[in-house]
């Protein structure tokens, strides 16, 4: 009698489309029938294959949502980009984990609901995280979050490539401040207070000036 067909996880995994630490995790959960060479390496038979390939595995997904400021929290665009977030995850047929949102700058190694985030990935309880926007995630180290979650077998998930224009201003005009905000604290002590209040100054005159600039009539012409 022939024996069954058989795939290797790296086989396996390029026919199912995801990733061979995910087909690892699914068979530890129980979720896949595998069964251990004499060499204790991993095998799937093609009947099992087909059965995922017919009935695709539920995918958990994470949200995380993210402004700068106070006042963006108030003026509901955290609620806005949640609920965007959750609409997108419900017609992809995601089952939403859970939803983090946060009120801190994108240069912010230290918040909290991300840390939250990054332990539910490493304890492969997510398989999505969905973000908005690249910048919503962080304004620096982007990639290195990204290979983090990779090498826990999960993905991250941009909904849209491009933020608003006016948005993207605003927070990198806040971003900046709390940049000079960090180092002028370093370097000047108590006359900081002084120096932020110049700086913020500075660049709020910066981001009028590039948000009229988005503003002017395409069809004007220059004096």
């Amino acid at each position: 009698m022939l024996e069954p067909k058989s795939f290797t996880l790296k086989q396996a995994s390029k026919m199912l489309g995801v990733s061979t630490k995910t087909l690892q995790r699914w068979d530890n959960a129980g979720k896949i029938k595998t069964f251990r060479t004499e060499g204790n390496h991993r095998r799937i038979y093609s009947s099992e294959i087909l059965r995922l390939q017919k009935k695709p595995e539920t995918q958990n997904c994470a949200i995380y949502a993210r402004v700068s400021s106070r006042k963006q929290t108030q003026d509901g665009n955290i609620e806005r980009q949640k609920e965007r977030l959750v609409e997108y995850a419900k017609n992809k047929g995601y089952v939403i984990r859970t939803v983090f949102c946060e009120t801190a700058s994108g240069i912010n190694e230290n918040r909290k609901q991300l840390k939250k985030l990054m332990k539910l990935v490493a304890n492969h309880e997510v398989d999505i995280v969905l973000i908005e926007f690249k910048d919503r995630f962080a304004r620096f180290g982007y990639t290195y979050l990204v290979e983090f979650i990779e090498s826990h077998g999960a993905k991250v998930e941009v909904v849209t490539q491009q933020e608003a224009p006016k948005d993207a201003t605003t927070e990198l005009v806040e971003d900046m401040l709390a940049i000079v905000t960090c180092f002028s604290a370093k370097l000047y002590g108590q006359r900081s207070q002084q120096f932020r209040r110049k700086v913020e100054q500075a660049l709020k005159e910066v981001s009028h000036v590039g948000s009229d600039k988005n503003h002017q009539d395409p069809d004007s012409k220059p004096q």
